[in-house]
């Protein structure tokens, strides 16, 4: 859903909506590695994401660790996977208003979508049409958090660039792939 437009395949997107429905964060185990994988600044966001959005994270950290193999997944990168989405938490939206706008995108296409919701920034609480540009700007935002949070370059890169082809990415290549797989869309 970043600047390239892309949603991932229907097959992430269902796994995604399906294991949302059970709202269930991580396990107990898998919370404590991820907060310790974190900078403090990057756990406060971290708690600020939904359950279902932190089980997702640790599970692609956790197949990144895989892909890479302990030597290349240095805390950064760990970071990254933890952390790609952590700007969905500026739409406030919960599992079904993230399926509707999704699917109005895939309807409309991002850039009309964004373009009817306007500016999403501005003060106060959002009105929801300008949460859905915020939910279609996560990475943009996902970059801005993470930046104000203290995060090391290829966390906060790696946020603005999940969703593009990889001859956009500035992360390493192979990192930015097994990121890319592990995250699955």
């Amino acid at each position: 859903m970043g600047t390239s437009g892309e949603f991932g395949s229907w097959r992430h997107l269902s796994g995604r909506f399906f294991a949302a429905l059970m709202s269930m964060g991580p396990a107990p185990a898998d919370e404590s590695w991820a907060l310790d994988n974190m900078l403090d600044g990057e756990r406060a966001l971290w708690r600020r994401m939904s359950r279902p959005d932190r089980r997702h994270a640790v599970g692609v950290a956790r197949d990144t660790i895989r892909l890479l193999g302990c030597d290349r997944a240095r805390r950064e990168v760990i970071a990254a996977a933890l952390l790609h989405d952590v700007g969905k938490v500026e739409s406030s939206f919960g599992t079904f208003s993230r399926v509707g706008v999704t699917f109005a995108a895939l309807a409309v296409g991002r850039s009309r979508l964004l373009r009817w919701a306007g500016d999403p920034s501005g003060s106060g609480r959002p009105s929801r049409r300008a949460r859905i540009g915020l939910y279609l700007t996560h990475d943009r935002l996902g970059v801005k958090l993470l930046e104000r949070a203290g995060s090391q370059a290829l966390t906060v890169s790696w946020a603005g660039e999940h969703h593009l082809a990889p001859e956009l990415w500035t992360v390493d290549a192979t990192i930015g792939a097994a990121l890319k797989a592990a995250d699955g869309d």
